[in-house]
């Protein structure tokens, strides 16, 4: 017999599939439509097979059709924030230090491979957990407003349930930058201190001249206590000691008489001088007008500045704002010492022309002895030498007191 075409063989088969059960007509339009096909088709499926995927496509339920459609439209790669189908699971717990549940913190888990960061945020319980998480490292900070935040990471298998070790925020710590200065009264006092060493030759005291230029100004304690100082100390006494001898030798205030009993009246009255003087024009007053009781030296500038400077300081001063004013203090200390003395002098050196003349002859010796301090004095206190300058701040000053300024500093 000769040797049959594919074909032939082909309408062969599927005619005796004809006999073959109850679905012989059913085969029979099968048959037909593959003997139709050309030789290069390819093969039918198996009966079995096809019978398969007709009974799944008619039993697939609509909302399944629906969902592989959605998933085979999706570009390839497109993930961004969305957890990925087939990822891992990250999740953990947040807690403070002392083991309570942190909730409302903000978890931020970002990857190695650039893709989008993600976050979510703890529980009341202080759980979080991310889904769908690709493979691979990751790393995650944790952040809630009073506590320090804090980083933990790690690497996801493929499918894994990755639980994060718990997480344990410490409170904030709070930066406070305190800057530590001295008061102005603190300032006055070591500068009173230093004032406190200077002694003419080493023994005479000079506490009323200071050699900082921009000295701190005094409070009414630091005010009474540098008069206070001065009237006690040993050489005050000495110094009016030798000031009543010669006066008793001169026979000055000859209504005193002589004798230790003239002279003890000379010398108490030469001592109430000084003690009047010194707290009225240099405590009560000036506290009381908030000025400055000390002569500032000046040590700058020409000869003829300084002389200036040093005789307009008999009836001008710093007040405790820094700006120049008239000498009030002095001026009203000397009429109201020499008003006083009025009291406890001889009768034939009292009355108000006396004391107007007590008062210019004072004023005049005030001048002297700045003159004196500003060019000799400090030639002879050792200490002077250790005082340095310390700049305050300036207040803005009013025509009055520039022009004491342009007087002070410039002279005439």
């Amino acid at each position: 017999m000769s040797e049959q075409s594919p074909e032939l063989r082909r309408s062969w088969r599927c005619s005796r599939a004809w006999t073959r059960g109850p679905l012989a007509a059913v085969w029979l339009g099968a048959a037909a439509l593959s003997c139709a096909l050309p030789a290069a088709a390819q093969t039918p499926a198996a009966p079995s097979e096809a019978s398969s995927a007709a009974a799944s496509s008619a039993t697939a339920p609509p909302a399944a059709a629906e969902n592989s459609a959605a998933q085979n439209s999706a570009p390839a790669g497109a993930q961004g924030n969305a957890p990925q189908q087939g990822g891992g699971k990250i999740s953990g717990v947040v807690v403070d230090s002392t083991g309570a549940a942190v909730g409302g913190a903000r978890v931020t888990l970002a990857r190695d491979d650039g893709s989008p960061a993600r976050q979510a945020v703890t529980a009341e319980d202080g759980s979080f957990s991310f889904a769908g998480v690709p493979p691979g490292a990751f790393h995650l900070t944790i952040e809630s407003s009073g506590f320090a935040a804090q980083s933990s990471g790690g690497t996801l298998r493929s499918g894994e349930t990755f639980a994060v070790p718990q997480v344990t925020l410490p409170l904030a710590t709070a930066v406070t930058e305190v800057r530590v200065a001295p008061t102005q009264v603190e300032i006055a006092e070591d500068q009173i201190k230093e004032q406190e060493k200077q002694r003419v030759l080493g023994i005479v005291p000079n506490y009323y001249v200071t050699y900082v230029r921009n000295a701190a100004p005094l409070d009414t304690k630091q005010k009474f206590e540098l008069a206070w100082k001065t009237t006690i100390d040993p050489v005050t006494f000495i110094i009016t000691g030798a000031v009543a001898g010669i006066q008793q030798a001169n026979n000055t205030f000859s209504g005193y008489g002589q004798g230790a009993q003239g002279y003890g009246k000379r010398y108490g009255a030469n001592y109430a001088d000084l003690v009047v003087g010194t707290y009225i024009g240099g405590a009560i007053l000036p506290s009381l007008l908030h000025q400055d009781p000390r002569y500032f030296y000046k040590g700058t500038g020409t000869t003829k500045s300084r002389f200036l400077y040093a005789i307009a300081n008999a009836v001008i001063c710093k007040g405790d704002n820094g700006r120049w004013q008239p000498n009030y203090s002095n001026l009203l200390g000397s009429l109201a010492a020499g008003g006083i003395s009025n009291a406890y002098y001889p009768g034939s050196d009292r009355g108000a022309g006396l004391t107007f003349e007590n008062f210019g002859i004072g004023v005049g010796a005030t001048a002297a002895a700045n003159v004196l301090q500003e060019f000799v004095v400090k030639r002879f206190t050792p200490s002077a030498s250790n005082t340095t300058n310390n700049p305050q701040p300036q207040k803005p000053q009013g025509p009055i007191s520039k022009a004491f300024g342009i007087f002070v500093h410039e002279g005439l």
